[in-house]
């Protein structure tokens, strides 16, 4: 075994439920390099030089942004963890989301972008022969190759072994020749290769590098979509298209494997991506509340623009500590590993699966974050925020599809804790001792917590009650649905908004606290309120659909037990958070 494999890790898939985490397990951006700042820096100057002065014509025609694909990649931005062999700068996971956090500022130029740099090369990067990525790579990180990535059908969505089309071997065994529809193929115009998936003789489902100039392949007109009008988004028909057997990727029968764990990357990168937008949609909105005048001031002065202004903020920090706290995570698991080694791929996906559950969160929460700040950024804009001429109106429809991509919220509310159900039966994740633990700790005697004047103990506090009532709801589920809590959906996700609200919160505080003070702590103490009040509810209603009669009251009692939390002035909370935001005009953390 080598030293990466034998070390024991700090955090595993799950963990973060069986036991508080300490300030130096909490990834954050306070923990950057120096490089991850340049990088930060570069991709914002890309962004507000090359991209935002092209959006209105991606509006028009999708195209205009391959030639903007092509100067971020001369800057390596769509190579970033390519190894330096095939082209690319053979960086860290946070190299891939910093860019993929300052590149999605606007959703359509972010689509192309991360399909380009994420599920357009990392089934090669991942799966690849040496010959595979030998040919392909090296075009894909200088973007002389568009990627895309075709999994979704007309029958088959988040449900992705429903897949129709057929790959089947010719007569001498040279090629595989595809025969089906994909929809909603992102980067499909532009595409020069796509990573097709297929069912083999109409069952093993196969990935296949596909080139676009192979006969039979057709490409669908641009689909007229609600938001992201400036990235493609296309149909693409297979007729008989002959494949070489040597451009599957990985063997039949493992398709699935390549495509859902390909997913698990791509919703954390989604989270790093709509948060980027969030904060471009905070700035535009702090701008024009600051211009607007209304009964002779700026809105800007108004008591319930401040507070819509500071929980857009608040929220933004919840979702991005979010992120970086998962993307941390997984870093520790990537530590030591070389793309020289070739076992690398396989380290790489056994560290992504680690964490699905998390990523599955982060998804969900990320992208209802961004739902209400376009929102709201709206609503400051009044009856402008609802014409063509300003930015946040198309902001606010680009917003709609993040809760759909990468499989529904739904879906993934289903399965993080299906999941976390799945390693605890695997004896991979003791959950069932943190909930024997949690029912000891019970029978004793509370001790009323002491603050010792740090404003963040509440906070982690509620945090930590937050964990323990997601193991409470987790126990009462079982014991209701020994055999068949996969099939309660309704509860599964009740236990997801739970413990996610248990990560995000503990995270939000442990960041704070290395910021020792500041704007940080202010959004700590507005958002755990509300953490608060989403287990409560969430919490109840899970519990009444799991018991009933006395077990039902006495665990009411125990769930009331971990959602107290001291009131605070809110409002006083979000001005201070507000005069801040409205002097700086962009989001401070």
């Amino acid at each position: 075994m080598t030293a990466t494999e034998q070390r024991e890790w700090r955090a595993q898939g799950g963990g973060f439920l069986l036991r508080p985490a300490a300030t130096e397990d909490a990834y954050s951006p306070e923990d950057f390099t120096e490089e991850h700042l340049a990088i930060a820096r570069t991709t914002e100057e890309f962004f507000r030089n090359e991209v935002a002065p092209q959006l209105e014509a991606m509006q028009r025609d999708p195209m205009a942004a391959v030639p903007l694909l092509r100067k971020a990649a001369a800057l390596g931005l769509t190579g970033v963890m390519i190894p330096d062999r095939f082209g690319g700068m053979e960086l860290d996971l946070t190299s891939l989301l910093i860019v993929a956090e300052g590149l999605s500022r606007d959703g359509s130029y972010g689509v192309w972008q991360s399909v380009q740099a994420g599920i357009g090369a990392m089934p090669l990067l991942l799966f690849g022969a040496e010959e595979q990525k030998q040919r392909y790579l090296p075009r894909l990180a200088n973007a002389e190759l568009i990627a895309a990535y075709a999994l979704t059908e007309p029958q088959a969505g988040s449900d992705a072994l429903a897949i129709r089309t057929r790959a089947d071997l010719e007569e001498g065994g040279a090629n595989y020749i595809l025969n089906g529809q994909k929809m909603w193929i992102s980067n499909a115009s532009g595409a020069g290769l796509f990573t097709v998936f297929a069912k083999v003789g109409g069952e093993k489902i196969a990935a296949f590098l596909v080139e676009r100039d192979s006969p039979g392949l057709s490409i669908g007109a641009e689909e007229n979509k609600m938001g992201i009008k400036g990235s493609s988004t296309c149909a693409v028909y297979f007729e008989n298209v002959k494949v070489p057997v040597e451009n599957m990727l990985g063997e039949a029968g493992r398709g699935h494997v390549i495509a859902f764990n390909c997913l698990n990357l791509g919703r954390l990168k989604i989270g790093a991506g709509v948060m980027g937008n969030a904060k471009r949609v905070l700035g535009l909105a702090i701008k024009y509340a600051k211009q607007r005048v209304a009964f002779g001031q700026p809105i800007a002065n108004y008591g319930l623009i401040q507070q819509k202004i500071a929980e857009m903020a608040v929220r933004i920090y919840a979702a991005e500590t979010l992120v970086w706290r998962v993307t941390g995570m997984i870093e520790e698991r990537l530590f030591g590993i070389s793309w020289s080694d070739p076992k690398a791929g396989d380290r790489y996906l056994k560290a992504f699966e680690e964490f699905a559950a998390e990523c599955a969160m982060v998804k969900v929460f990320t992208t209802e974050a961004l739902d209400y700040v376009v929102d709201e950024a709206v609503q400051i804009h009044g009856g402008y925020g609802y014409h063509h001429d300003y930015e946040v109106e198309r902001a606010y429809r680009d917003s709609r599809i993040n809760r759909i991509f990468e499989g529904t919220n739904e879906i993934n509310r289903m399965l993080a804790t299906s999941m976390l159900i799945k390693r605890a039966q695997q004896k991979r994740l003791d959950l069932p001792k943190a909930v024997k633990a949690l029912e000891r700790e019970l029978l004793e005697r509370p001790v009323p917590p002491r603050y010792d004047e740090d404003p963040l103990e509440p906070c982690l506090t509620a945090a930590d009650n937050a964990r323990k009532a997601a193991l409470l709801l987790l126990g009462a589920a079982f014991r209701k649905y020994p055999a068949d809590l996969a099939q309660q959906q309704e509860i599964l996700a009740g236990i997801t908004d739970v413990a996610t609200m248990a990560l995000a919160l503990e995270s939000a505080a442990l960041r704070a606290r290395k910021r020792d003070g500041g704007i940080a702590v202010e959004m700590c103490q507005a958002f755990a309120p509300e953490a608060v009040e989403k287990v409560e509810s969430t919490g109840r209603a899970v519990l009444a659909a799991s018991c009933d009669g006395d077990a039902l009251r006495v665990n009411l009692g125990i769930l009331r037990r971990f959602t107290r939390l001291d009131a605070i002035d809110s409002f006083g909370v979000r001005r201070r958070i507000a005069a801040r935001l409205l002097e700086a005009e962009r989001y401070l953390a």
